[in-house]
């Protein structure tokens, strides 16, 4: 026989256990609304590029930072995957990826430069992305080989105007892209016509170092930082630097292509993107993650070594940032004549 005081027992468990079965069952709807636990996989960061070009040192000084100060604790993974300068990425980054919220990837004015010039133009750009930080900004190089009969940037001008064909530039990226730029810009401004120059590209700045140690370039275009173990070891002689005014550390002795006459002027920002369709979850969780990075010694002194310079814009700010940008390319295009 169950006593009045068992039976006020039981029904209490009960509502509790309702309670708790339904309060159970509005935690779980809400966690997978609100916060899944993101990330749960390994992250890969992609370097559209070969090994030991700027995009390159960039995931890798990325992941590695992030992995160091134990931000991220899932892990990270840099995969290189060259092919026209960033754009055979881009294809199948915005087909086949645009929902992977664990494949980031590394870029810089090339996202652009492939939407907007005629010649191998991408129809994929930062349209097809999710801006999530600009980490870096770094400049252009006009560089020789150490041996070079070369000495100034104006030696060399003064040798393509004679005869724009008798040298071979080079750079990491493809025609009508950043290295292709910032080779020929100089040229460009000392009134040469650009469409004459023979310009042969590689994936990435590392193959087309190789290239002009090897002689099989004569002069390459291409990132400060990708030069710099070259500069060091003493393999290159650097002519100018695309900078406003001179650079510091081991850059500080040489000159800007402006000191030497010539107006040509070329930034080169490095940031960190996201698929087209990022959840908000992973776009919040990239946005905060790297904001905390930035401010890490660790990030500085990275940032200080490979020979870059700071300069951090959250998503919003970027992506605002890289309108203008694009403004400006389409112009610089126009009047390379290499615009679609």
């Amino acid at each position: 026989m169950v006593t009045v005081k068992r039976l006020s027992a039981i029904l209490c468990a009960g509502a509790l256990a309702l309670g708790l079965g339904a309060c159970s069952s509005k935690d779980t709807s809400g966690s997978a609304t609100k916060n899944t636990g993101y990330p749960k996989k390994a992250i890969t960061v992609v370097a559209p590029s070969g090994a030991g070009g700027g995009w390159d040192m960039t995931a890798r000084s990325f992941t590695k930072v992030l992995s160091e100060t134990k931000l991220v604790k899932v892990p990270l993974t840099v995969e290189n995957k060259p092919g026209g300068g960033g754009a055979v990425f881009m294809a199948e980054y915005a087909t086949k990826e645009a929902q992977n919220n664990d494949m980031l990837f590394v870029s810089s004015p090339p996202i652009i430069i492939n939407n907007l010039k005629k010649e191998g133009n991408s129809p994929y750009g930062v349209k097809n992305t999710t801006p999530l930080a600009q980490l870096t900004k770094d400049y252009g190089v006009i560089v020789v080989k150490n041996d070079s009969t070369f000495t100034d940037l104006k030696s060399v001008l003064e040798e393509v105007k004679k005869n724009p064909t008798k040298l071979t530039f080079a750079g990491g990226s493809a025609p009508g892209s950043m290295d292709h730029l910032v080779a020929i810009l100089p040229a460009f401004k000392y009134g040469v016509d650009p469409t004459k120059i023979k310009y042969v590209s590689y994936d990435g700045g590392g193959e087309a170092i190789t290239a002009l140690l090897g002689g099989n370039a004569d002069v390459i275009g291409t990132d400060a930082s990708s030069v710099k173990e070259f500069l060091k070891a003493g393999k290159v002689r650097i002519l100018a630097v695309t900078a406003p005014e001179r650079l510091s550390g081991e850059f500080k002795d040489i000159p800007t292509a402006k000191e030497q006459g010539i107006d040509a002027e070329f930034t080169i920002w490095r940031g960190i993107f996201g698929p087209e369709k990022m959840s908000a979850e992973a776009k919040d969780y990239w946005e905060k993650t790297i904001g905390k990075l930035v401010e890490t010694p660790e990030w500085k002194n990275e940032v200080e070594t490979q020979g870059w310079e700071m300069q951090y814009k959250n998503g919003d700010d970027f992506k605002k940032f890289l309108e203008e940008q694009e403004q400006q390319i389409q112009q610089l295009l126009e009047a390379l004549g290499m615009e679609k």
